[in-house]
């Protein structure tokens, strides 16, 4: 049972067999129902036809009565005694024959069952047949022989006063041998049925799990050979499975590009640490050899470039381990004049025209993005860095413009990469370690937002951050 094959193929061999008992039992029902119904047709016919004569004045003892064997009839007086038997009719048992009529004047003393008969018999005139009919069960001797009969019984008066019954049964070996028939078929071919089902599942659901299999096998290949450029086969077909695999080879695409950047992440981070590192070492060993050969700003220098580097790399572990932020209402203008009122240093001032804007996020994160950003600006402007804050619909905009060279079209997402510095940024003492505007972008898009660059009014670059306004544009999932 831990295939699914398996139990998909006794689900479907349990729900066939309820559905085939179920139908198979209606079946026979409705047969017996019908057969039934037609004996006591005929019996009721039979008995009228009795009962016709004697109310038309024919002594029961002349009665014209058919054979025994076909149509036993009985003819009964007031007290229950046999005056008159059809053809070799040895004797009669009709089942609940006396019960359906006691039960029909609903008494239980024997002097009020009596009475309440021959009130009943009373309400019949000379000559009349009742309306009603009384259908029983029983079985009849004929030649010696006993078997079943449904029997229909008739009341009638004679035109001399004389009330009777008249008993007249219809044989129900017909419908016992159709219904032993059709049970019998139904024995034998509800086991061959159930296990064509069973095969037929079976072979079809091994068949449409084979690429299932496939999937699997490859996957598991995979994992050995840890070799994620291979792909899962994808089924010609367009259902459940082809999709299953063309979203697993997605997936793997995915892990495959993830893989794939956190080497370049790891062997670039590795690049750019190499640089500073072996520079401050080359300042101390010179420095410990000869003292007065010490670079002290120089080492200072490297020192807090290294740890730049590292808060950037330890950020962007956080970024891409999902790490979400403390949310907080933000009053962006006020934020924005704050951060920009306490950087000292800058070569060039730097302007703040800001509206009123509420966002939610995490202040220590979007200060690094304005601080990315401001820090950008700085190295490639010529005279001036102005800040703008402002409302577009749902959306907070903030934007960063500088009057520098700018950034050139086909260059304005490759900038967003990690550890890409453009060629006028290429020295590695003013254009930093490349990870700026990366760090800004993640930020941004992790805050529900963006970060783009264009051309700024004044010739330069202008990168624009949207914030959304509603705290609930923020993804519920880290991207």
């Amino acid at each position: 049972m831990r295939s699914v094959r398996a139990r998909a193929t006794l689900a479907a061999t349990l729900v066939v067999a309820i559905a085939l008992v179920a139908a198979g039992a209606a079946v026979l029902l409705a047969l017996r129902a019908s057969l039934i119904g037609q004996a006591d047709t005929e019996a009721d016919s039979v008995a009228r036809n009795a009962a016709s004569a004697l109310s038309n004045g024919l002594a029961y003892n002349d009665l014209d009565l058919p054979d025994g064997d076909e149509n036993p009839v009985e003819v009964l007086d007031r007290k229950g005694k046999a005056v008159a038997f059809g053809e070799d009719v040895e004797g009669m048992s009709v089942a609940a024959r006396a019960s359906d009529r006691l039960n029909s004047v609903a008494n239980d003393d024997a002097g009020d069952t009596d009475e309440g008969l021959a009130d009943e018999e009373d309400a019949l005139e000379a000559g009349d047949i009742a309306d009603e009919t009384w259908y029983g069960q029983g079985t009849a001797t004929v030649e010696g022989e006993t078997a079943d009969y449904r029997f229909a019984g008739v009341d009638v008066v004679t035109k001399g006063g004389v009330p009777l019954t008249v008993y007249a049964g219809a044989p129900l070996s017909a419908e016992q041998g159709a219904v032993g028939t059709a049970l019998t078929a139904m024995l034998i071919g509800l086991p061959l049925l159930l296990v064509t089902v069973s095969g037929v599942t079976y072979v079809v659901t091994r068949r449409a799990l084979r690429p299932v299999e496939g999937i699997r096998a490859e996957m598991a290949a995979i994992t050995a050979s840890e070799d994620l450029s291979r792909r899962v086969p994808e089924p010609a077909t367009h259902d459940e499975v082809a999709r299953l695999a063309r979203t697993t080879n997605e997936t793997l695409a995915a892990l495959e590009a993830s893989v794939e950047r956190q080497r370049a992440f790891v062997a670039d981070a590795s690049h750019e640490l190499r640089s500073p590192i072996a520079s401050l070492r080359t300042q101390l060993e010179v420095g410990a050899a000869h003292p007065e050969l010490l670079d002290v700003d120089g080492a200072v220098e490297d020192t807090v470039r290294l740890q730049r580097l590292a808060a950037d790399l330890l950020l962007l572990a956080r970024l891409d381990a999902g790490e979400r932020s403390a949310d907080a209402p933000l009053d962006l203008a006020a934020f924005v004049r704050e951060e920009a009122g306490q950087r000292v240093g800058d070569r060039v001032e730097v302007s703040v025209d800001a509206e009123s804007v509420e966002v939610a996020g995490s202040r220590g994160q979007l200060a690094r993005v304005l601080g990315n950003l401001l820090d950008n600006a700085q190295r490639h402007t010529r005279t001036s860095v102005a800040v703008t804050v402002r409302r577009s619909g749902e959306w907070a905009v903030l934007g960063v413009a500088d009057d520098g060279e700018g950034v050139p079209a086909d260059e304005r997402e490759r900038v967003f990469e990690r550890f890409v510095r453009l060629d006028e940024a290429r020295t590695r003492d003013d254009g930093g370690a490349g990870l700026g505007l990366a760090i800004a972008r993640d930020v941004a898009v992790r805050h529900g937002g963006s970060l783009t660059v264009r051309d700024a009014p004044t010739g330069g670059a202008l990168f624009e951050l949207r914030l959304p306004l509603d705290r609930s544009a923020r993804p519920t999932q880290p991207v």
